[in-house]
């Protein structure tokens, strides 16, 4: 299908992005690597009157340390994400999620700013920031502001960011010494997670002393399993893990769609879980 017409700008700057942003409201739509945004237009499923395209903002890519947190550009690709040796040292998690995000052709033009911004709780990474207990820095016609993973994504493809600001870092603590992975079930490769589980283990004397889970697509937003986190504190081995992965869902409203039943993903909640903590855990 052909889009809705729209104008179009190329902002140098953050400065004249967010310039841009605030003269048009509502009416304007960021484009980074246009993985998220160029479908809606071309399915006409979003009518913007202005696109403002920060792909050549240079400011906005790469990833440095500041002291124990690690700070990613919004505009940083999946595909340098993966390769970064700073994210793979210190955020392990996020390198081996992100390596699941569709296929190498989205990971070369997808970023990790237009990811979350686009806030879809099947997507990958939303529940892997949650449970790195990230933040999200954005730039407004006011200076910046710094967001907690948890208060950024607020209903179905909704963020708490304003209309006339730009998402342009994401701040992650380090987790090195942490055993982490990612599980998810997909019909096929390439689609979206049917449930996806990212999990962080923190383990001291052959016990999990502490776990962070972030759960894809089991609400209208990404979750914490805040009750199977809990009930895994002191796990010292399979059978236990196991027992507290049976709390995945709690407090959870997974969705009824074509691919699963809200049962179904509760159940899909509870197995990957356990497979998941297993994994990261060094316990599989």
């Amino acid at each position: 299908m052909i889009p809705p017409a729209f104008d179009y700008t190329r902002p140098a700057t953050v400065e004249e992005a967010v310039r841009a942003l605030a003269g048009a409201g509502e009416e304007a739509k960021v484009l980074a690597g246009g993985q998220s945004l160029l479908p809606l237009l071309r399915l006409r499923l979003a009518f913007p009157e202005l696109v403002v395209d920060v792909g050549r903002i240079p400011e906005l890519r790469g990833v440095r340390e500041e002291g124990g947190t690690l700070v990613v550009g919004a505009l940083t690709t999946h595909h340098d994400v993966v390769r970064d040796p700073l994210v793979r040292r210190y955020a392990g998690l996020l390198a081996a999620a992100t390596g699941t995000v569709a296929d190498p052709a989205v990971r070369h033009r997808g970023t990790l700013g237009g990811s979350l911004a686009h806030a879809d709780p099947a997507g990958d990474l939303p529940a892997v920031l949650l449970a790195l207990d990230g933040e999200l820095v954005a730039a407004g016609p006011g200076g910046r502001r710094t967001i907690p993973a948890r208060e950024f994504f607020v209903d179905y493809l909704q963020s708490s960011l304003a209309p006339d600001e730009l998402l342009v870092e994401v701040r992650v603590p380090k987790t090195d010494g942490w055993g982490f992975h990612y599980e998810k079930f997909h019909r096929v490769a390439q689609s979206w997670a049917i449930v996806g589980v990212a999990a962080l283990v923190r383990r001291e004397n052959g016990r999990v002393a502490e776990a962070r889970l972030g759960l894809t697509n089991m609400g209208a937003t990404p979750l914490r399993a805040a009750a199977a986190e809990d009930a895994l504190t002191g796990a010292g081995g399979p059978g236990a893990v196991a027992r507290a992965a049976e709390s995945a869902a709690e407090g959870t409203r997974p969705s009824r769609d074509a691919s699963a039943s809200p049962e179904y993903r509760a159940h899909l909640a509870r197995v990957l879980t356990r497979r998941a903590v297993l994994a990261a855990a060094g316990m599989g």
